[in-house]
């Protein structure tokens, strides 16, 4: 699989509406940091952060995701272009290998099928959540206020 020591992501998915900057972003960085940020102004909410360590082997599990995904692999040229509902951007640096993914935010799987590229949209849109949930999850569980009884 690799070692961690040449293993980065970030993503941002996000738009500007009528709530302001609202976006969802993380990054992992060579040292297993993992830096999350959520901002929704819906209801005038503030901006949500968190940092932590992440251990080995959950690097080595998201880098089998990554790989069994074969993400690495697209070509996103022929994905649509950020526009006014948005853009999502993933850049993955995994065993001497990197992508730099640059695409319109992709809200749900019928926004992949009328693009000239659907199949590749399609491995993208379920790596992405694949990842907000193990991330999600990650978070709710380091930081749970109240333990479990």
């Amino acid at each position: 699989m690799g070692s961690t020591d040449d293993f980065q992501i970030y993503f941002y998915t996000g738009h500007k509406g009528r709530y302001g900057h609202e976006f969802f972003r993380f990054e992992i960085d060579k040292y297993r940091t993992l830096k999350y940020a959520n901002n929704s102004n819906y209801r005038q909410d503030s901006i949500i952060q968190k940092t932590l360590q992440l251990s080995p082997t959950l690097i080595k599990e998201i880098q089998r995701i990554i790989k069994d995904s074969e993400i690495m692999h697209e070509d996103s040229s022929k994905w649509p272009h950020q526009d006014e509902n948005g853009r999502l951007q993933l850049e993955i640096e995994m065993n001497g290998q990197s992508i730099n993914i640059e695409t319109a935010k992709i809200s749900s799987l019928a926004d992949t099928l009328s693009t000239e590229d659907p199949e590749g949209l399609r491995v993208l849109y379920y790596l992405i959540q694949d990842f907000k949930c193990l991330i999600l999850s990650i978070i709710s569980l380091h930081f749970k206020i109240k333990p479990i009884a």
